[in-house]
This record gives C-alpha cells, structure tokens and sequence, in this order.
C-alpha cells in the first residue's frame, strides 16, 4: 500500500493534472491512495469569499465565481468533450457553495471558514479523479466518509477510534477485493459527528495523507513537492541552501513544529508510531530521490534555518506590575484560544509575559482589546521569528545582521530570536 500526497503547486493548471498521471504511471505500486490538495492559491482565493461571506467586506459571489472559472479553464484543457460527466459534478460543487452564500451566518467565522475553504479539495479531486479514470479505473473517494474529527473549527482534531473503525469497515474490503485498487481523496478535510465539514489546519493535506497511512499499515508515504526534497531552509529567505537525504522522525517533528514549511506539523508522529517511512520528492523531477524520513538518527549535517515573517509580538503585563502566575497565564492562553490564534513564541518574566503570533487583521486587534481590559498590552508590527535547529555563533551572527534582537530562547540543539529590521 502506497500513500501519494499532491499539493496545490503539483495540480496548479492542466499541465500538472497531466504530469500527476506520469507520475502514477511511473512511480506507483498499487493499492494507492492518492490524497490531493486544492489547486493552486484556491484555498487563498477561498479565504477571501469566506472573509467576505462572514465580514460582509464586498459581495463574495464575484470572487466565487473568479474561483469557478479557474477551474472549469483547467477542466476545459483536460476534457475537451463539454458533456463530459465532470462539468455536471463542477456545477453541483459550486452551487452547492452559492446556495449557502444566500443565507446568513449562524455561527463563528471559523465554522463558516471550514465550509467555504473545503470547497477547493473538493473540486480538485473531482477533476484529477476524473482525468486519471481516464486511463485506469480510478476511485474518487469523499474524506468526510473516512477522516472523523471533533468540532474544533480550522484545527481539527482526530477522533483516530471512529476514523479507524470507518476505514477499516469502508475502506479496506474495497481495497482487499481490488489488488489493482487506486483511489483519489481530498486531503485537508474531515467530518465531524454532527455531520459538518471541518478542516485539519492550512497545509493539512500532509497530515490527511499520514491519517490514512496510519490506518491502512501503508508501506510508505511520498509528499509531492515543487523542491527536490527537505531543504536546510526555504531558498525564498537563505541562499546557498542544503538538501538533506535523510532525516529522523524527531528532528522532522522539531522542525514541522517551529514551522518548516515543507512537512505539516502533525504529520510525522502517526507514521513514526508505525515506523512508515515517508518521502519527499519533486513532481518535477521524480526520477530523483528526494528526502526520506525514517526512524535512522542522524544529526543533521548542516544547521537549518525556519523564517517566520510578517510577525505580532505582544507583551502583556500586570496592572500592578505583581507577578505573572498560573491565573494569569490561564486567562491569556484562554483568549488567544478563544480567538483561533496560534502562539508561534513565547517568552514570561516574573511581571510580563510575551508572545509572536502570526499577523491577522480581525482577529490580532480583537485579542488586544480584550488582553487590554484586565492588562497592560503593548504590541509591535513587522517583526520576523527565526528559529535555527543545530544552530552555531556563526549562523547567529549571519542571520542577525542589519536587525534588532528583541528576545530569544535556546532550548537544547534550537534557537529561536524574534528580530526586527533595522531601518
């Protein structure tokens, strides 16, 4: 049993539907499970009819429809016969969504989010499953049948004994009467028990990909990347980057979770408990070998470099300037919590306790504003968070140039600065 994973880049026009079928022409031993993302920036393109649904900021229908016509331009380069069955499936994945737009809200804007964002994996897959029948007997799979999780809206969490049971009584009699089984699922969404569409965090198709792995004792998982596989940092920020052939499932799941972009935070544990090896490899060039991840501990040979930017540090104190204690740390986590927002860094004294959240424009002021009704809060805009795994004097140095070191915290082989540009 094989895992393939495509993101959004890899089925971004009809040249990459197209390149996906070479590669499971060339490179697949079924059964396989083939999880797909939303093509291209859509889930962007989403957030924005979500934010526009929800905000009420401009019509969100005409940004639906950009969403659409993208879509049926891929659709039209791939099925070139306009009766095919697949323009029918598009038209009802849509309307579906411009239905819902009619009505108002009846909940928070997460909920609303997972139900409009989910849009774009849905609608991927329609089409790469289609285009892939073509060829071979190819199954569309709905994820919301298989991945089970609970209400916690744009960070679900997995409810593993329900999604195993539906695997094992849907899935897997599927595959056991099929040797030849190939199948096509949505990556990045799941269901919860009141039947509503949740999603598993942005870049949570590799986390979907893992689930099934997980569940089906996969041999392997490959990630299909537009690099040639886990680089020391992202060559957006660092020249003269470094590909790691090999890394250990810890220091995949230390760099996942301060941020490297290339491996969705929770990936890696539900496959290292199988010991499933997992790949990243270029659907550019797939002949190449790429990076595995497997259970060898190898310190890595070069340090490597995670960049988060466009950063908010908060600073909050007490009123009285008494200590920061349990209490009050309970109620700050509780905000952030409330509000959806991730802590990418934190840092408390005996009388302030300072965080860097990644910028939003509607929820960052809301945390604020109620932060300021029982503290005192500060806040800067613009700062930058890099986090160095097996980091040396020499890199420090490198990266800090031309900034202001705000705060930092060395813990074990990583270090992580919060940093501001000097003008």
């Amino acid at each position: 049993m094989q895992i393939f994973k495509f993101g959004g880049a890899s089925v971004k026009d009809a040249d990459g539907v197209r390149n996906l079928d070479r590669i499971v022409t060339g490179f697949a031993h079924p059964p396989l499970i083939i999880v797909v993302s939303a093509m291209g920036k859509t889930t962007n393109a989403l957030e924005k009819v979500a934010e526009a649904y929800f905000y009420k900021t401009t019509d969100p229908k005409p940004l639906l429809a950009e969403v659409k016509n993208y879509h049926l331009e891929i659709a039209n380069a791939l099925f070139p016969d306009l009766d095919d069955v697949i323009y029918a499936d598009l038209e009802e994945c849509f309307a579906a969504l411009e239905w819902d737009l009619e009505d108002s809200p009846i909940k928070g804007y997460d909920f609303h989010y997972d139900q409009i964002v989910s849009l774009g994996e849905l609608v991927s897959t329609k089409i790469v499953a289609a285009y892939l029948n073509k060829s071979r007997k190819t199954h569309w799979l709905e994820a919301r049948d298989y991945i089970k999780t609970d209400d916690t809206w744009r960070e679900a969490r997995i409810d593993w004994k329900e999604t195993q049971r539906a695997i094992d009584e849907l899935l897997i009699p599927q595959i056991n009467a099929n040797p030849n089984f190939i199948a096509v699922v949505q990556g990045f969404v799941g269901v919860t028990s009141e039947n509503f569409t949740s999603t598993l965090g942005r870049e949570g198709s590799d986390y979907t990909a893992s689930i099934f792995a997980h569940c089906l004792n996969a041999d392997n998982v490959t990630i299909w990347k537009d690099v040639p596989g886990v680089l020391n940092a992202d060559p957006k920020f660092f020249s003269g980057t470094v590909m790691l052939n090999q890394i250990s499932f810890e220091d995949a799941i230390e760099l996942a979770y301060f941020g490297a972009g290339v491996i969705h935070p929770k990936t890696i544990q539900p496959i290292r408990n199988k010991n499933i090896p997992l790949h990243v490899k270029s659907f550019l060039n797939p002949e190449n070998a790429g990076t595995v991840i497997n259970q060898e501990q190898n310190p890595l040979p070069v340090p490597s470099f995670i960049f988060k930017l466009n950063q908010v540090l908060i600073s909050i104190t007490t009123r009285d300037f008494s200590f920061i204690v349990e209490d009050h740390l309970a109620e700050i986590f509780g905000v952030f919590a409330e509000n959806g927002v991730k802590i990418n860094f934190m840092q408390n004294s005996a009388v302030s306790f300072s965080v860097s959240v990644s910028a939003d424009e509607f929820k960052i002021p809301a945390i604020i504003a109620e932060l300021n009704k029982s503290y005192n809060v500060s806040n800067q805009t613009n700062i930058e968070l890099i986090t160095i795994r097996y980091f040396n004097q020499t890199t420090i140095d490198r990266l800090l140039k031309g900034k202001q070191l705000l705060l930092e915290m060395k813990a074990g082989e990583t270090i992580q600065m919060v940093v501001k540009r000097m003008e």
